[in-house]
Order: structure tokens, then sequence, then C-alpha cells
């Protein structure tokens, strides 16, 4: 803004140090916008900015930055310092007249200048340009603006800037004193998809005492039907935004809870400190992200592709120490597991909080996953979590690819299986466990890298996540991972449609009972372990 602004000056000073003209305006209109009354003000406005003239801009910049002199009260100067140029001719004026008067510049004219100013960029080739003249529109444009704006709309291609185009029409001929004008703006708005038309249409049908803001029945008629057809279109956005957003949390939900299906699942170790080694992929990500800002500014954009194995290999180091240290001892002895792991999970909070403080902290998202793609007016898809939703898909393969089809996939499903008969042909099932505790462990810190791209990162991260992976787990069933696939996604898409009917709260407490009562019917979970790892 501040360059800008240096531009328009040097631009001004440009023009007032040339001798010859640089534009003609009708000196009637000019003198009109600058002495005349308010309406005769607004109206001069809207016929200059119809004229396309190269010198409206300057003389409306002008006008507004306190620039312009009325001289006599028949000549508008545009002075700067000593130096002069007629407003109308491009001029130079010399010797500059003594009887120079400030012209009238209320609140009206300065919003109706504004809008005029946004207004002569709708014929720009930039469409980032014609988007903000739209915008700039939408704050005060009039009815004298309608004819350029019914020009602008005829030529414009760009589906986004005629949908506000088509806005900003419509909601200037409401305020029209002809309710013929007002129903063709009504009938207008029925093709739109932006949200705000929606309000547009329901002011029309508000009723203030005994009468209703909209004085015309036909016209409030026609308004009725628009805003069907616009609700219908909007709900149908308002559905794929809730599908998205519940596809979203279920992939979320998928990497929190399918290093917990290796470890708890496959292994059947209860680990109460899964949050935590989320908590450690994420506060990975954000060391990462603070090495690459300080000693890499320039690769900074790129800091995540570094993240993602630091995140995965610092939690799996954790998880394999846990898992030697600790866990060994416990097999078999599910509730001794759940307490040990329970107080290691307070240990690593205390000392996340000891090293990095108790608030949170901020992990920024690279450049190429922020902003979003627009597939409809009311339905914007961030590039986080559209990114995030590919990215846990992606882990969801590899993790696939690695039980089913290598060797250490065998050894764990021959451990999980029959650890005695696998111990006899030789699987070093000690080995094992720890190699699968890292697995799990590892996933777990790359939900943890994902999780800090969409929110912020503390202490407390875990403790989030924890009820819901276990929750995953057990409705897909225990050692399934098509099963976990399922509940992730289930769980994640009924949650957002229940929390916009019944709220967040009551959502979870609808889910929990569910998978309560799922459980009671249903122990396996969804997918039921066949054969000998059943039996056993």
């Amino acid at each position: 803004m501040f360059l800008k602004k240096i531009a328009q000056a040097l631009g001004l000073a440009a023009f007032l140090c040339c001798a010859h003209p640089a534009w003609a305006l009708p000196a009637d209109l000019v003198l009109a916008v600058a002495a005349g009354e308010s309406d005769e003000q607004v109206a001069a406005v809207a016929k200059l900015v119809a004229s396309g003239d190269a010198g409206v801009e300057i003389f409306f910049q002008a006008l507004l930055d306190g620039e312009v002199q009325v001289a006599g009260g028949k000549r508008v100067l545009i002075v700067k310092d000593t130096r002069a140029v007629d407003a109308a001719s491009g001029d130079k004026v010399d010797p500059l007249p003594a009887d120079l008067e400030d012209p009238i510049v209320n609140n009206r004219l300065r919003g109706t200048l504004e809008a005029a100013r946004g207004a002569l960029k709708l014929a720009s080739t930039d469409p980032a340009a014609r988007l903000a003249a739209v915008k700039t529109l939408a704050d005060g444009a009039g009815e004298e603006m309608l004819p350029l704006i019914g020009t602008a709309l005829a030529r414009e291609t760009d589906p986004q800037i005629r949908n506000l185009l088509t806005l900003v029409q419509a909601s200037v001929q409401l305020k029209s004193a002809d309710a013929g004008v007002r129903m063709t703006a009504v009938r207008a708005l029925a093709q739109s998809d932006n949200p705000n038309t929606k309000t547009l249409l329901l002011g029309l049908l508000e009723k203030k005492g005994d009468s209703y803001a909209e004085p015309d029945a036909g016209v409030r008629a026609e308004a009725q039907d628009s805003l069907k057809s616009v609700q219908s279109r909007l709900s149908a956005g308002e559905r794929i935004s809730q599908v998205f957003t519940g596809i979203s949390l279920g992939s979320i939900l998928l990497l929190a809870a399918l290093g917990l299906a290796i470890t708890y699942g496959l292994m059947g170790v209860i680990n109460m400190a899964h949050g935590e080694l989320i908590m450690i992929g994420a506060y990975g990500t954000y060391l990462v992200q603070n090495l690459f800002r300080t000693q890499a500014p320039g690769l900074f954009g790129w800091y995540l592709l570094a993240a993602v194995p630091v995140a995965f290999f610092a939690s799996a180091l954790v998880g394999m120490a846990l898992e030697r240290s600790v866990i060994r001892f416990l097999y078999g002895r599910p509730l001794e597991t759940l307490l040990a792991t329970w107080g290691i999970s307070l240990i690593l909070i205390q000392t996340v909080r000891t090293l990095f403080g108790a608030q949170n902290v901020q992990v920024e998202n690279p450049v190429w996953m922020s902003g979003g793609v627009e597939i409809l007016a009311n339905v914007l898809l961030p590039w986080n979590r559209v990114i995030i939703v590919g990215f846990a898909f992606a882990v969801l393969l590899l993790v696939w690819f690695l039980l089913a089809r290598t060797r250490l996939g065998l050894f764990v499903r021959a451990v999980t299986q029959n650890r005695g008969m696998a111990s006899c042909v030789g699987v070093p099932t000690a080995r094992v466990d720890t190699l699968a505790f890292g697995l799990g462990s590892g996933i777990a810190g790359l939900a943890g890298c994902a999780l800090s791209q969409i929110g912020n990162v503390g202490p407390d991260l875990g403790q989030t996540y924890i009820v819901d992976s276990f929750m995953v787990v057990v409705l897909g069933g225990v050692g399934q991972l098509a099963g976990t696939v399922y509940a992730a996604l289930g769980l994640g898409m009924a949650n957002k449609f229940l929390e916009a009917w019944s709220g967040a709260v009551l959502a979870k407490i609808a889910i929990l009972a569910f998978i309560i009562v799922f459980i009671q019917k249903r122990p396996q979970g969804m997918f039921a372990l066949k054969g000998r790892m059943a039996e056993g």
C-alpha cells in the first residue's frame, strides 16, 4: 500500500511537470464533482467514469488526497506544492491563482470516488486487478454505476469475478425505487451460488412491524422462489464440504490409529504413550522448521520433505527404546502394560514441557500447502487438508506393502499368529517385536508431522487423539488394517455430520454410545480375525 501511494504521487508529479495537455475531461463535470451539491457530485462522478478518459483516475485520486483546489468557483486545479495543472484539460497553470478554495468532499463523495476508482479497473487485463475492483465496488456502488457494471459483466469471462459482479449489480438494483428493477435483480440472484445471495434475499422477506422490507408482493414471491433455488444449490455445496471435512478428519484419525493398529492390534500392547509418540513427531517437525529457517532460509518452503523422515525416526527410536526397556517384560500382562505406559506418557509430556515450555509452538505451512482450491462458491478445499488426506493414504499403502510383501511383514504376522512356532522355525521374535513396535511408533510420528500442519503443537497434543485412536482400532477389529481404515473414515464422517446437526459435544457422546453398543453386540469389531490368530 505504501509503495502504491508513492507510485501514485510520482505519477501525479510527472503530469504536473508537463506543459502540454495530458487528458481532456468535460469541464462542467469536473466542476460539478469538486463544487456541486451532493447528488450532482455523485451523478458527475458516474459520467466521468463512463467517459473512460485517462485523466479520470488521476483527478479522483488527487481529490481523495486533498490536492484539488477550485479557482474562483469556475475552474478546478490539481495542485502539488507550487505547481498546478487544470483538472479538466491537463494544461499547466502558471502562475497559481490567488483565489483558491477547498472542494466539498464529504463521506458520501469519498465512498463514491473509491467505488469509481474500482469501477475504472474493471476493464483491466489482470484478473486479480478486476477482482479487487469488484470487491471495492461492493462497498460503495450506487445506481449511477449500474451501466458500467453491466458493461463489465457482459465482457467478463472469469466465473468467480462474474459471480461477484452479479451480486454487486443485484445488491445495487435491490435499492432501486422501481419494482421492475428489483424484480430483475431477484431473478438474476436465483442463478447465483454465492452464499451472500441468501442474505440479500432474506433481507427482502424480513418483516418490520406490520410491513415487509420489500413492499411489492410480486417481488417477494419471486424472492421466495429464488431463495429456494439458491438454498438448494448451497446445500449441495455444504454436503460436499461436510463430506470432505469428514474424510479429512478420518484421514487424521487413520494416521493417528495406524501405528496403534500395529502396537495394539497386532502385538496386543495397550500403549497409553502412543499419543506422546505423535507429539514427538510434531516437535520433530517444529525443530526441522526452525533449522531450515536459520540455516537454509532459501529452502524453507521444502522443510516438510526433510521433516517427514525426521518425525518418523524420532518417534520410532523412542518407541523402540520403550519396548526394549519396559514393554518387553510386560507381554501378556495388559493391566501392568497400561499403567506403565501411562506413567511413561506423563514423563514424556513433562520432558517436552521442560525442553520447549508449556506454551504451544507454531509450525508454518510451506507455500505450496497454503491457500486452497475453490470448487464451488461455498466450497473451498484447503491445500493442507487435501495433501494430508493424500499423505495418509500413501502411508497406508506403504504399511500394507511392508506387512504383506516384505520379510519383516512375514515375521510380524508369524509372531502375531503363533509366537512359539515362529521361534521354533528360526524367527528372531525379540527383534521382530522391537522392529514392529518401532514401525508403529514411527507411523505415530508421521501423524504428528501431519497434525503440525493444521494446528499448533503443544505438550498435550497426543492426549487429544489417544482415545479416538483406540476407538478406531477397537471398532475396526483388533489386528485388521482394513477395519482401521473403515472405522477411521466412518467415525470422521459421522462426527462431522453429527456436529452439523447437534454440536461437537453431543456428536462425541453419540459416537461413544454407538461404539459401546456395537462392541457389546460384536466384540470382535467390524472385521473378525480368522484362522490360527483367532483360535489363539
